[in-house]
């Protein structure tokens, strides 16, 4: 026979906002941090995605131009690796897959925006499945990323 336990506010010591998973942050020391700072400084994202092949940030800046000159099929593969580079950063600092990547923290954007990238690219060349994919995926990580990416970089 099931207990109806009707609808508790708190679980031992945790309240609703902590169940489920928890925001991932990427780390101060992730290369986006530099991969900003130099984009602020004049550095070109080509010398940037060569230098710091880690950054997603760099590679979402490649992205951006070659869509704005209709290279999609460029923008889309600068896209991807900004994207597998900012997966492997995430699972590194404990994202199991699911659960909030917070557009807020700064560290974070440049995966966003590689993500935000991707979908943009794959919907140009043709790809509305996987433009689907990308677009929920983003609206799961941050619902308000979308929207702040566009705003800055459509």
């Amino acid at each position: 026979m099931a207990q109806n336990l009707g609808n508790p506010s708190h679980i031992g010591s945790l309240d609703p906002s902590q169940l489920g998973p928890q925001p991932t942050y990427l780390p101060d020391d992730h290369p986006d941090v530099e991969a900003l700072r130099r984009l602020e400084e004049g550095e070109e994202p080509l010398d940037l995605a060569a230098a710091l092949p880690a950054s997603s940030l760099a590679w979402a800046e490649l992205a951006d131009e070659a869509f704005v000159e209709g290279r999609y099929v460029d923008s889309y593969a600068y896209a991807r690796v900004g994207y597998h580079r900012g997966l492997d950063a995430l699972r590194a600092a404990g994202w199991r897959g699911v659960g909030p990547i917070p557009w807020e923290h700064t560290v974070n954007r440049g995966f966003l925006r590689a993500l935000y990238a991707l979908g943009r690219a794959a919907g140009a060349i043709g790809e509305a499945e996987e433009a689907q994919r990308v677009t929920k995926f983003l609206s799961d990580s941050d619902p308000a990323a979308m929207d702040a990416i566009a705003a800055a970089h459509g």
